[in-house]
């Protein structure tokens, strides 16, 4: 397989058709290798438009969802990011390209393992993989410039709000099946947020929320 041809049809074919227009991130998914963060079993699949089993129940969200995010949170230099679902690792390393710092948080042992080992072989070392519930965010380092969450919510917990910096973004998957709002939601002032709905879809829920359980973050 071609990757690189795979890859290129895959920015100009997909992503950009679905007004992903930002070319710094057109770049950055054409520089950071989808096929290393793909399970050999998979790796065919790496630049197709479907989601892609990583194992625990959990996918790749398409090409075009993360190209979608990633232009709606104008990730930057200097910006602290934490994200809630690490999966493969891969959203992270594009993150890790843009940003100073991401931390990441992790539910499933396997897939933190699988995430850590992608990235260091990939040569990412801004990133910090953490095994545990993304429900409580991670306030020891908070507020952050971005908070992203991979999977669906419920709701937007307010708890987790509170954990972005004046001027922040916060993006997540709001809703259930059949339609989901990708949602980002700026913090405009201290207690005071400005939502926007960019998309409509459906991803898999965050595990605590396929479960019904309440969520604290």
């Amino acid at each position: 397989m071609n990757f690189e041809k795979a890859r290129f049809n895959m920015v100009e074919q997909q992503i950009r058709p679905w007004e992903v227009l930002d070319q710094d991130v057109l770049d950055l998914l054409m520089t950071v290798k989808r096929e290393e963060f793909v399970p050999k079993a998979h790796r065919e699949l790496a630049f197709a438009d479907v989601e892609i089993p990583i194992g625990c129940g959990q996918v790749m969200l398409k090409p075009v969802i993360e190209g979608k995010v990633l232009q709606a949170l104008r990730v930057a230099k200097g910006d602290s990011v934490l994200e809630i679902g690490t999966g493969s690792g891969y959203f992270a390393a594009l993150l890790a390209a843009r940003c100073d710092w991401v931390r990441t948080i992790e539910i499933e042992p396997e897939l933190v393992r699988l995430a850590g080992a992608n990235l260091e072989r990939n040569g990412v070392n801004n990133v910090v993989v953490i095994q545990g519930d993304g429900v409580a965010g991670w306030p020891e380092r908070a507020p952050y410039d971005v908070i992203v969450v991979s999977g669906g919510l419920p709701f937007v917990p307010q708890a987790l709000l509170e954990q972005l910096k004046v001027g922040g973004r916060l993006f997540a998957f709001v809703g259930e099946a059949p339609v989901m709002k990708a949602r980002l939601v700026t913090c405009e002032a201290e207690g005071r947020f400005r939502t926007e709905d960019i998309f409509e879809t459906v991803v898999p829920m965050i595990s605590n929320a396929a479960r019904g359980e309440t969520f604290s973050f």
